[in-house]
């Protein structure tokens, strides 16, 4: 299995252009995170810097260089529920950043739908943004699995307050396996992600051409 930042050496445009989609999706998603906390009330995040796309700040050290190594990176602001205001405000903050990927998802496919239409011979530029659609999909995708340090668990709990407490080692592990299963299919998922992509830019044409 070849490491990411082997790309660096093979093919430098890809591996910029990936690194830069990744960076600003996932700074997209923490701003979102952010962003929707301070308007219920909590500004934990903001106060300390997080109402940024800085990766430094939103990914940080680590994940940049995970990223760099493997193509895997994460990100992470911090919650105060206590200081969240309204019914369901955590849940609101939660799926805040994985819809924010599923519009970045649907920004990309348009994109990628307008230069295709405008005759733009850019191979590179048209993948690249097909990439970006299926990679924001698959983050919303991801986000979303009802597991403890996702926002899908961070939904579930808003609504079922007693599955955070209850939550033993053996429902942790049970959920840890769930998404362990998610990475060992992580290719058929990606590929899951791209086709849904293909298949709504080739619906959007067909439209648009008639």
């Amino acid at each position: 299995m070849n490491l990411f930042i082997s790309y660096l050496w093979k093919d430098p445009q890809l591996f910029c252009a990936v690194s830069i989609m990744v960076i600003f999706s996932i700074c997209c998603h923490e701003f979102v995170h952010s962003y929707t906390a301070l308007k219920f009330g909590d500004d934990t995040a903001a106060e300390r810097g997080h109402l940024t796309l800085n990766p430094f700040k939103q990914m940080g050290v680590m994940s940049l260089i995970l990223l760099a190594l493997f193509g895997l990176a994460w990100g992470c602001v911090p919650i105060d529920k206590t200081k969240l205001r309204g019914k369901h405000a955590y849940a609101a903050v939660s799926v805040s950043g994985p819809l924010t990927n599923v519009v970045l998802s649907q920004f990309f496919a348009i994109l990628c739908l307008t230069v295709a239409l405008l005759g733009i011979d850019n191979r590179f530029a048209i993948s690249m943004l097909c990439y970006g659609a299926a990679l924001n999909l698959l983050l919303a995708i991801l986000n979303m699995m009802p597991i403890p340090g996702l926002d899908g668990w961070g939904v579930l709990t808003d609504f079922f307050p007693k599955l955070a407490s209850e939550a033993g080692e053996t429902v942790k592990g049970t959920y840890f396996l769930l998404i362990a299963l998610f990475f060992v299919f992580f290719d058929k998922v990606f590929q899951f992600c791209q086709s849904a992509i293909l298949l709504e830019l080739e619906m959007f044409a067909g439209l648009l051409t008639k």
